[in-house]
C-alpha cells in the first residue's frame, strides 16, 4: 500500500524540510551557546511538528492506503491484520 496522491507527497515533503530546518536551527542554537530555555523551547516546536506531521499522514495512511486495502480483501483474517497494525501504530505514538 503506497500513498497515491502526488499532492500529499509534495505537502509531506515540505513539512519534513521545514522540521529539518527546525532541528538545523537547534544545532545552530547549541554552537551558539544559546539559552537553555531557547533551546528546549525549539526542541519542543520541532516535536509538536514531527507529531502534527505523523498524524496528518497516519491520516493519509487511513483513508487512502488502509481503506483501500480493507475494500479489495474480503478476508476477514486479513483485515483483522491490518487493525491491529494500526492499533499498534497508535501505541506508538502515546
Amino acid at each position: 500500500m503506497k500513498v497515491q496522491s502526488e499532492e500529499t507527497r509534495i505537502a509531506m515533503t515540505n513539512r519534513l524540510h521545514r522540521i529539518q530546518g527546525q532541528l538545523r536551527g537547534v544545532e545552530t542554537m547549541l554552537n551558539e551557546n544559546r539559552e537553555c530555555r531557547d533551546v528546549l523551547q525549539q526542541l519542543l516546536a520541532a516535536r509538536s511538528a514531527v507529531n502534527s506531521a505523523m498524524l496528518a499522514y497516519m491520516e493519509t495512511y487511513i483513508s487512502e492506503c488502509l481503506l483501500e486495502q480493507l475494500e479489495k480483501d474480503n478476508d476477514r483474517s486479513q483485515r483483522e491484520k491490518l487493525a491491529t497494525e494500526l492499533i499498534g501504530m497508535l501505541e506508538k505514538t502515546t
